[in-house]
């Protein structure tokens, strides 16, 4: 019987870590006896995700991605949390002929899979799942399931039309309690609490598209907008004017950044709730749903030695992440990089991360001219916002260092007049400039609902006019899973405008964006749109989505 392979050479067959990486971390085990799987993940060589894939593949268990699952109320139901809890395993679906699906952490978990079959009569049927999202899924799912928020919600509500005089303190705060627990429950970004002539609606952002939540009597609105205020330390008397502030939330031991702005409107004011839960785990550049093609020319630019490379889109479409996913394919032991932020999102091991601070004076530019003495191969500048800024990210990429940033614009040519209107001299962004990458996140179609259909007559003339001839794709047809939106999480379009002689010579010519955009496509360039329709055919997403985001 052949022995089995050492996790450490299957992560290495598996092109996840390098030699000199593991060489590294076993050094790190010397030192402090910690186990090499969490050491791996704690220096960001892998992630919690990708460990448990190859654990899984080296057990010959299927894994299970928890980010991406949520555990079914009838499994649930099946196993009292506490014996979840005390065996290491956390329910998920009942498959065929009513098996338990679970979920564990540990391959050799054979207590788990014995307290199934005695509870349930049934052998389960085991996936393995990583260990950072199992305590964090087990807590919410169960908590969710003993506290039904709807019910509560109906019940205060119930509670409110009854309701003659001043409303209770206490309803007030559990019923902004309930919206922002049903919020953290649905994967929302953010939280609208808008008043209108007769009620007050709250709506959520999920996979960046306002979903309706929950309607309120317009009665309980003057409260809602205090409460937050109080809580957020913002004048309760002051109506009339826009203010921002924040709070903590605390759920589930875990402490939840609330971002508050109000506006005041003709029916009262508005607020909005940012909910800042932290970032996902570290991505690679091929989880994020670009095409190989992108991925291989992404790759290529992060291993140049210098020059200026852009993230391009608007907020929230996942410029920061991509960022880090490239940074990862970086030789982070041989360069030196290092990073400012506003704020840092990822920790990323042997990386030199700082982070702005204005009431202390240190800002992007302060920054990157102290860089310039601190020997650096790579810089990552969060956003070149001002002109000082953006002059010194030109001299350090003239002078042999990578300069990595972001900039809010729609595409990637229009990223070159902004940088112009930042009083860049056009012969030394010519130079500099290396690449510009675009970017938007589009809603996945539902796995669970996904359904074939004839495109429409208008689909069609869309699909014709970027030479696609087929009438056949993919949407969701909404299921309780993805809350009959037909979308299920998220993936992103790109494009990748590289500058090569001809485009350099027409950026120092001062060449319009079209002339540009019309050359860099005569080059090979995929636009947006494209790649969103590309994505499309082949049912990752809907045409509709790809339009809405990038038509």
């Amino acid at each position: 019987m052949a022995a089995p392979v050492k996790i450490g050479e299957l992560l290495k067959a598996n092109g996840l870590i390098t030699d000199h990486e593991l060489k590294i971390t076993l050094e790190h085990q010397k030192v402090t006896g910690a186990i090499l799987g969490d050491l791996l993940i704690k220096l960001g060589f892998v992630t919690a995700t990708e460990f448990a894939r190859t654990i899984a593949m080296q057990s010959g268990i299927d894994f299970i991605d928890l980010s991406e699952v949520l555990p079914e109320e009838d499994a649930l139901r099946m196993i009292p949390k506490e014996i979840a809890e005390k065996t290491g395993l956390i329910p998920l679906a009942l498959v065929e002929d009513d098996r338990l699906a679970i979920g564990i952490t540990n391959p050799s978990n054979i207590v788990a899979i014995d307290m199934v079959t005695k509870l349930t009569g049934k052998q389960p049927r085991v996936f393995l799942v990583d260990s950072d999202h199992y305590q964090e899924t087990l807590e919410k799912s169960y908590f969710f399931f003993t506290h039904p928020i709807q019910g509560r919600m109906e019940k205060i509500i119930a509670t409110l039309k009854q309701a003659t005089g001043a409303i209770p303190g206490a309803t007030i705060a559990e019923l902004i309690e309930l919206i922002i627990m049903d919020g953290i429950r649905k994967l929302a970004t953010d939280i609208h609490i808008s008043p209108s002539d007769d009620v007050t609606n709250v709506f959520y952002r999920i996979d960046g598209v306002l979903q309706h939540g929950h309607c309120i009597q317009k009665q309980a609105h003057t409260g809602l907008i205090s409460r937050i205020k109080v809580l957020s330390q913002l004048d309760i008397a002051e109506q009339r004017l826009p203010q921002d502030g924040s709070f903590t939330f605390e759920f589930l031991s875990k402490r939840i950044d609330i971002r508050v702005s109000t506006v005041p409107t003709i029916f009262g004011e508005n607020l909005v709730l940012r909910l800042l839960a932290g970032t996902g785990p570290l991505l690679r550049l091929d989880s994020l749903g670009m095409t190989p093609d992108i991925i291989r020319h992404v790759r290529q630019l992060f291993h140049k030695s210098f020059g200026i490379i852009m993230i391009a889109g608007p907020t929230g479409s996942g410029k920061t992440t991509t960022l880090y996913a490239a940074l990862r394919e970086l030789n982070r032991l041989e360069r030196n990089i290092l990073t400012v932020e506003d704020p840092v999102e990822y920790r990323l091991s042997f990386v030199k991360q700082t982070q702005v601070n204005e009431k202390a004076g240190f800002d992007f530019a302060l920054a990157a001219r102290n860089f310039m003495r601190q020997d650096p191969d790579v810089m990552l500048l969060g956003e070149i916002r001002d002109e000082e800024t953006a002059q010194i990210a030109v001299r350090a990429a003239i002078t042999g260092h990578l300069v990595l940033s972001t900039i809010h614009t729609n595409d990637a040519v229009t990223a070159i007049p902004r940088l112009l209107d930042l009083k860049l001299d056009a012969f030394l962004l010519s130079s500099a400039l290396t690449a510009v990458i675009a970017q938007r996140l589009v809603r996945k179609i539902c796995p669970s609902c996904k359904t074939e259909y004839h495109t429409t007559k208008d689909e069609n003339e869309i699909l014709a006019s970027h030479n696609i001839d087929k009438h056949l794709t993919y949407r969701g047809a909404g299921c309780k899973k993805c809350n009959h939106t037909g979308y299920s999480g998220r993936l992103s379009i790109c494009e990748v405008l590289i500058l090569n002689d001809h485009l350099r010579q027409m950026v120092f010519e001062g060449a319009s964006t079209g002339n540009i955009l019309a050359m860099a496509k005569k080059h090979g360039m995929t636009t947006l749109l494209e790649d969103g329709l590309r994505k499309a055919m082949e049912g990752l997403t809907t045409i509709e989505e790809v339009m809405r985001v990038a038509g």
